[in-house]
């Protein structure tokens, strides 16, 4: 199975239209048939409630109500199924973004409520709750598979929205995207210290009050 930015969004960076990133990222159609779905949501249930390690492809069988031999003619092997449902949690987790900022008049909003979406839809999300607290150190190699597909996927979408908002600075905003992701990662790993966003009124003005402060000031166009 490969996971790159193409299969997560659809497109490359330079062939998506305004209107089509959020129909992409939805699109049900890229998340297989049935039989998928129905696969990759035992997985994720035993992911959710045993972890990475434990969960074995008998196990997702058994949850699924289906043999392994299915299983095995779809994922060759635990390692392509967890990165299945990987991809697909992290289709749901951009779609979150790509709402959140969608129709946002300025690059400043686009970070600020991008930021937010991010940041509370991985802190809330069960996959990700149950891997930080029993399993952290699989967090990054997941994070960085496939040359950091999820990272960069992640990014395009930010950026886009940047983009849009502010045409003319458009050679800085996968910096500023990336910067962005980076900032949320760390937030997530090293919890706590001197940043109190413990709600999302906290983190929507701490983005508002320091990471807009990496968008240079536009020439009035934006």
């Amino acid at each position: 199975m490969t996971t790159d930015a193409t299969s997560l969004t659809g497109a490359r960076p330079s062939e998506r239209g305004d209107g089509g990133l959020l129909a992409r990222l939805s699109d049900p159609a890229a998340d297989g048939d049935d039989l998928d779905a129905r696969i990759l949501d035992a997985a994720l249930g035993e992911f959710e409630t045993y972890g990475l390690r434990r969960v074995s492809v008998e196990d997702v069988a058994k949850r699924a109500g289906v043999a392994r031999t299915t299983i095995y003619r779809r994922f060759t092997n635990k390692e392509q199924l967890l990165q299945a449902v990987i991809l697909r949690e992290c289709r749901r987790f951009l779609t979150g973004i790509a709402r959140a900022t969608e129709g946002l008049a300025s690059p400043e909003d686009a970070v600020v409520e991008g930021f937010v979406a991010g940041l509370q839809s991985a802190r809330t999300h069960p996959l990700m709750t149950r891997v930080l607290q029993s399993e952290p150190e699989a967090f990054l190699p997941q994070l960085s598979m496939n040359g950091g597909a999820v990272m960069i996927a992640a990014r395009d979408v930010l950026a886009d929205r940047l983009r849009r908002a502010r045409p003319d600075r458009a050679d800085e905003h996968n910096a500023v995207a990336e910067v962005l992701l980076r900032v949320a990662v760390s937030l997530l790993l090293v919890p706590g210290g001197g940043l109190a966003l413990d709600d999302e009124d906290d983190i929507r003005a701490f983005a508002r009050g320091y990471l807009t402060r990496m968008l240079r000031p536009g020439d009035g166009t934006g």
